[in-house]
């Protein structure tokens, strides 16, 4: 600074007004002549009063850099980081084993909640037999938890006047259509044969 009065050459600037604000205490007139003489004259200019002219003792001069070193050892911005960062990460064979079995749980829940819609045909012995009643019977026979019967039945014709019963029931996947019809044909006075028609996922 011996060269020029001021931080940007020869005129009083903000840039002087910064460099001012950045001094603790003033400079050492012993080792830094310039600065003092720029800091004396600064302070004059900005009507800064009661300055202590004085070099500081070198104890109090290390206080405030001893006190901003500690406040900045007690902040860490960047704590949380740190603490994140001492988690372990997934490895991708664990992230791969977690995926699997969450899509196999999902799976597993949808087909808990997987409805079936059968039609089946039933054919009795002779014309003679009230196929409503052998319905009714056969849909208040055969109960199981999951297990709905449709409301109403068709009769449609087979041959020579007989007719066949044809309904419809709806199942959980804990229902079987096998043993449903097992169950039919256990009828066996009255129930020729029994047999699914169609199966329909709902």
């Amino acid at each position: 600074m011996g060269s020029k009065s001021y931080i940007e050459g020869w005129s009083f600037s903000p840039a002087d007004s910064e460099m001012f604000a950045k001094f603790e205490s003033v400079p050492d007139a012993a080792k830094f002549p310039h600065s003092y003489r720029w800091y004396i004259h600064v302070a004059a200019l900005q009507g800064v009063r009661g300055l202590n002219l004085s070099p500081p003792a070198p104890a109090a001069a290390a206080a405030p850099a001893a006190a901003k070193a500690d406040a900045e050892d007690e902040f860490d911005v960047f704590g949380d980081d740190d603490e994140e960062d001492d988690e372990p990460k997934e490895s991708r064979a664990d992230m791969l084993a977690r995926l699997k079995k969450e899509a196999e749980e999902r799976t597993a829940k949808k087909e808990a909640n997987q409805r079936t819609l059968v039609a089946i045909e039933i054919k009795p012995w002779d014309v003679e037999q009230d196929l409503m009643v052998l319905w009714k019977k056969i849909t208040e026979t055969i109960v199981q938890d999951g297990l709905k019967w449709g409301e109403s039945c068709n009769l449609a014709d087979v041959a020579y006047g007989i007719k066949k019963i044809q309904c419809t029931f709806v199942m959980g996947v804990n229902n079987s259509s096998d043993d449903v019809v097992e169950k039919i044909l256990e009828m066996e006075d009255e129930v020729q044969s029994c047999e699914v028609t169609s199966m329909n996922v709902l």
